[in-house]
């Protein structure tokens, strides 16, 4: 058995006082890679999850500016960015997008910052890790048009909706990321959306520190919970666990580790 973590924030504060002893738990329980988001505090420090990333050979890293960080964005964050997308560790952007819940950063600024980066993943050939929330459908409208320009796809990252958005996603091309909420009581209708998804189309994270499945809620998450959300899919789809597993492994590579490879 060995799986993906495809979302966390190992960088979050709530791991400095064992965050070694968090990435050893995870390797111990089966998990073979870890994907750290690096969005950090947002600019002008971009590289929270790439310096984790370079001390552990197994964790990879993505770049970006979260929707709740937009108005800190500088033209001199988008060249970073643009430098740091061709770091060897380094193999999407994200978490990215629009959140309209919060509005920590306006709406107009979230959209081009949104806009800007895409743009940057299409030109570096990167995938995106995708955060909406309360944003649907300007979310989707900006991520059709990164389609119809050759973007290289990604990850609707936590997905939360139901089958009718989760079939948006895919006719896009993208990835549904499922977290603990698919083990959570009321999430019906994720699990429903998690049932039409292909297997070549699903990926398991945890977000952590947050969203813990249900046999932890309220607890601090980590990757090796990562575990109980892919069984729990697997149990839901009626698929050997091993076979999930492998599947999601698959999925994160050709998605996120061959573009590193073949242009490497």
């Amino acid at each position: 058995m060995s799986l993906v973590d495809t979302h966390c924030h190992l960088d979050d504060r709530q791991f400095e006082a064992d965050r070694d002893e968090v990435i050893e738990r995870a390797l111990a329980a089966g998990v073979w890679a870890i994907l750290t988001v690096g969005t950090g505090d947002g600019p002008p420090d971009l590289e929270a999850g790439v310096r984790l990333a370079e001390a552990w050979p197994f964790i990879y890293a993505t770049v970006g500016v979260h929707p709740h960080d937009a108005s800190k964005a500088t033209p001199e964050t988008f060249q970073r960015l643009q430098e740091l997308l061709s770091h060897e560790k380094v193999v999407a952007l994200g978490e990215i997008g629009l959140d309209y819940h919060y509005n920590f950063s306006p709406p107009d600024a979230q959209r081009a910052v949104f806009a800007e980066q895409l743009r940057l993943a299409r030109d570096a050939r990167k995938p995106v890790v995708i955060h909406t929330r309360e944003a649907w459908d300007d979310t989707m409208a900006l991520l059709g048009e990164h389609s119809k320009l050759g973007g290289a796809g990604g990850i609707m990252h936590c997905f939360s909706g139901g089958s009718a958005q989760a079939r948006q996603v895919l006719d896009m091309g993208f990835h549904l990321s499922f977290t603990g909420i698919v083990t959570y009581p009321k999430a019906d209708s994720v699990r429903r959306a998690a049932l039409l998804a292909p297997l070549d189309r699903l990926l398991v994270e945890t977000d952590a520190p947050y969203l813990a499945p249900q046999s932890r809620r309220g607890k601090r998450n980590e990757p090796a919970f990562v575990v109980e959300t892919a069984r729990r899919l697997a149990e839901l789809r009626g698929e050997p666990f091993g076979v999930f597993a492998a599947a999601t492994s698959d999925n994160f590579r050709r998605l996120c580790l061959q573009p590193v490879q073949s242009n490497g």
